[in-house]
């Protein structure tokens, strides 16, 4: 992957958008991940010879694609780290999930257990870890019977926007882990996210319109956001 595309760039932080199907950071498979990737820029960029520091605030599952922001100082990484901890890090998520018969907006609170396959679920008791989010409904596909959702998340669960839609009776179309393995790309999309500055303290918002192919293309609404 050589067209790093670069939403916004500092001494302290680097915002990018990540393609679906790319790693957030490396694992066993050995398949190329967006720290490597950008870590490889840095060096190319300002000719660093050795190990680049990088610091990985957050995660997309491999197949999801969208916004994503990383930090070049160790301080960077704690304090945006916290915003995440803290819910003050703001994201919000695009998903086209099955079926028209959803509300129109509302809010999933659930408890999630994390599986050792690498799934979760949702559990009817407290024993799992508190999950919520937001969402609301922007257009419905009659023929496809299919949602165009946006979604804010208050946490931040593994796997969380797939699996509280799942549980709710709207699984993400394409979600092969908790849908139907039919080997289509799942619609999920990081649209926004918003944090303070780690330094300057400015409020930072970039958004990214998902990758305009596929089933967003039977969307209008998703070239006007």
């Amino acid at each position: 992957m050589n067209n790093l595309e670069i939403l916004y760039e500092d001494n302290h932080i680097i915002v990018v958008v990540k393609p679906n199907n790319i790693l957030s950071q490396s694992d066993n498979t050995g398949d190329i991940d967006m720290l490597t990737i950008i870590k490889d820029y840095l060096k190319e960029k300002y000719h660093k010879p050795g190990n680049v520091y990088l610091g990985l605030v957050h995660r997309l599952d491999r197949p999801v694609s969208g916004v994503m922001v990383f930090a070049k100082t160790s301080k960077a990484a704690a304090r945006l780290s916290k915003q995440v901890q803290d819910h003050t890090f703001k994201k919000t998520y695009l998903a086209i999930v099955n079926g028209t018969e959803i509300e129109d907006s509302g809010e999933y609170i659930d408890y999630i257990v994390k599986l050792d396959d690498n799934s979760s679920k949702v559990v009817d008791n407290k024993k799992g870890k508190y999950c919520k989010l937001m969402y609301t409904v922007l257009e419905r596909n009659n023929e496809l019977n299919l949602s165009l959702i946006k979604v804010e998340l208050e946490t931040g669960r593994h796997h969380q926007i797939r699996v509280q839609f799942a549980h709710h009776g709207h699984v993400l179309y394409g979600d092969q882990r908790y849908g139907t393995p039919d080997k289509k790309q799942i619609a999920l999309h990081a649209y926004q996210i918003k944090f303070i500055h780690p330094t300057t303290k400015e409020v930072m918002q970039f958004t990214k319109i998902p990758p305009q192919e596929g089933i967003w293309l039977k969307f209008k609404k998703v070239s006007t956001l």
